[in-house]
């Protein structure tokens, strides 16, 4: 069909892996001559299929080793699909293994006029285009020095300059974010916008689900080789999100299963008078029931419920709770006192129930709560509990950092009249 840029029907990929390493000459020479050769085959790609339509901005994602290095490599004609076939509509430039024509003995002026050639510019137009290039890039004062003592993120971002400047009417777009500093990911960023506002298409493969969501229109999620969501790029990126999350949880639990090992499955730590023990606590979802996997939702907020039970008549205790990481940090504390709360006298036998609502702005991770109850001054202290209560906050797509705190903003254009 006219509209569509690329086809993608029913790729597959297979490496094959020999059996024998060859550590030695005379080990080489032997296995050279055999005539059975034992292989394994690995699947790389299993009948993947999908469309990319033209003018289309279109997202890859998956985690490490899920294929999309290999599909796109497929796409831009590097290798060949083991089974399946690919269409491609237009002319083509991947922005894959970035700087792969420069020789490091040449300066970066040089490697310039190189790449330029290598995408069938002439020197009089890549002469029109130098300035911006190295604009672009940031290496104005670098580029009479050759190439071999650039770092690894310099020569990225000289490429990247060069590769932009292609007339192509597909771009293969493979992390390229990951180098340089803030003001060139902006400049990275503000090109993917005059793209999508020029309507061009787009293949973009990335781990980041803020960038995809906003470039995007539909996309694919891969794992394992396989296609295991296509459709709206939103869709998609939750889809990741939950892939991530599991896996995560997987490593946790494994995590977790060598502390408790190590740990020969000791009691967390106690102490106090016991004059008024903690008996129970745990986190409650929104029916109350008990609940060790919490939803980030900045309109909620994680339930915890603490019991005590008193042994000897006090007047007036003071409840307290803290919450911990993964790595024991304290990085939430609050009692009864600090919050000004009244508390009743309690007498040997009363059970107490104290209902703590902590508004939720923790991002991805495990944490513990430790109740505690002590003497109404706080300087007794009648129970503590270290790690008491566990649960988990899971990813969510609004933001990486620790804290997932409700926030407005605001956009003002300087000199704009606001009357």
């Amino acid at each position: 069909m006219d509209d569509i840029a690329i086809g993608v029907d029913n790729v597959s990929k297979l490496f094959k892996l020999p059996h024998e390493k060859n550590a030695s000459i005379k080990s080489s020479t032997i296995n050279f001559y055999k005539r059975n050769k034992s292989y394994e085959l690995q699947q790389a790609l299993k009948d993947i299929s999908f469309e990319v339509k033209k003018g289309e901005f279109f997202g890859i994602v998956g985690r490490n080793g899920s294929g999309k290095s290999t599909l796109l490599k497929i796409l831009a004609g590097i290798y060949s699909p083991t089974r399946g076939s690919i269409s491609v509509n237009g002319t083509l430039t991947p922005f894959i293994e970035l700087g792969v024509g420069f020789n490091p003995e040449l300066t970066g002026r040089e490697n310039v006029y190189l790449n330029g050639a290598l995408l069938g510019f002439s020197r009089k137009e890549m002469q029109a285009m130098y300035d911006d290039i190295v604009e672009f890039a940031e290496l104005e004062k670098f580029m009479d020095q050759k190439l071999k003592n650039y770092s690894s993120g310099m020569q990225v971002r000289l490429a990247f300059s060069i590769a932009i400047r292609a007339q192509s009417d597909i771009l293969l777009i493979d992390e390229v974010l990951a180098v340089g500093d803030a003001i060139f990911q902006k400049k990275c960023y503000d090109y993917f916008k005059e793209l999508k506002k020029n309507k061009r298409t787009v293949i973009f493969v990335s781990h980041d689900t803020t960038a995809l969501q906003e470039y995007c229109d539909r996309g694919i999620l891969l794992d394992g080789g396989e296609l295991v969501e296509k459709g709206k790029i939103g869709r998609v990126a939750r889809d990741y999100i939950d892939l991530l999350n599991a896996s995560e949880e997987k490593a946790e639990k494994k995590k977790e299963d060598i502390v408790n090992q190590d740990k020969k499955q000791e009691p967390p730590k106690r102490w106090g008078t016991r004059d008024i023990e903690v008996i129970s606590a745990e986190t409650l979802d929104s029916r109350e029931f008990s609940q060790k996997k919490i939803f980030t939702d900045r309109d909620k907020s994680i339930t915890l419920r603490v019991i005590y039970r008193a042994k000897e008549k006090k007047d007036s205790p003071v409840y307290g709770i803290t919450i911990y990481d993964s790595a024991g940090e304290n990085i939430f504390q609050s009692n009864s006192m600090w919050l000004r709360e009244q508390t009743s006298e309690i007498t040997p036998g009363l059970e107490v129930e104290v209902i703590w609502d902590i508004p939720n702005i923790f991002n991805s991770g495990s944490f513990t709560a430790s109740p505690a109850v002590a003497d109404k001054a706080g300087s007794v202290i009648y129970d503590w509990r270290d790690e008491l209560a566990t649960f988990k906050v899971r990813k969510t797509l609004q933001s990486a950092a620790f804290a997932n705190v409700a926030h407005t903003m605001r956009i003002k254009n300087k000199g704009e009249n606001n009357d």
